[in-house]
């Protein structure tokens, strides 16, 4: 098998990034359609991720928001996207590049993706944030998610069914099929 030179790999993370872009694009104009939530996990250390110091010792290196009921002043761009959400009753900004992103998931549709985020040398620097009292927690700790090529899938725990199958196919709790593009490109 030759070496990929045009690393399909990185081309297609950085699709599956602007996924996520155009979907928060969509929810900054015209908010939450239907039952639509997001279930979205970053790393914390990853360069351009801003966090009140509270939140980088909380989650030091990777947590999960929820942007359902109560979010405020998302504000997408090219490379990244900022949200007010409340942690604990108190309301706080985070700016999260799509880089740093390493799953994304709709449980209204069963829709998921996972990427690869390179480690990362560089400290982030915490930013304080004002405090203000809002009514809802908006962090949930991580699930254990296999940390592969970017594929759909779902950030619940696999299951003992799950766990006997090939590494190409799961199904997860939901009964979605996952797929993992190594499979792909294991076929001739």
């Amino acid at each position: 098998m030759s070496d990929d030179l045009i690393r399909y790999d990185i081309l297609t993370q950085d699709a599956l990034r602007r996924v996520i872009r155009k979907v928060l694009e969509e929810v900054q104009r015209t908010g939450l359609p239907g039952e639509h939530h997001f279930f979205i996990t970053f790393s914390t250390a990853y360069p351009g991720v801003r966090l009140s110091t509270r939140m980088l010792e909380r989650y030091p290196d990777e947590m999960t928001i929820v942007i359902q009921h109560s979010f405020w002043n998302l504000e997408v761009t090219d490379t990244a996207f900022e949200i007010d959400l409340s942690f604990d009753d108190i309301r706080e900004r985070l700016r999260i590049p799509f880089e740093s992103i390493r799953g994304f998931f709709d449980p209204s549709v069963k829709f998921g993706l996972q990427f690869d985020v390179a480690p990362v040398p560089v400290q982030v620097a915490p930013v304080q944030s004002e405090p203000e009292v809002a009514p809802v927690t908006a962090a949930l700790p991580r699930a254990d998610t296999q940390k592969k090529a970017p594929a759909a899938v779902t950030p619940s725990a696999r299951s003992k069914a799950d766990q006997d199958k090939p590494d190409e196919v799961k199904t997860a709790e939901s009964g979605a099929e996952v797929v993992s593009l190594d499979s792909f490109r294991k076929k001739k």
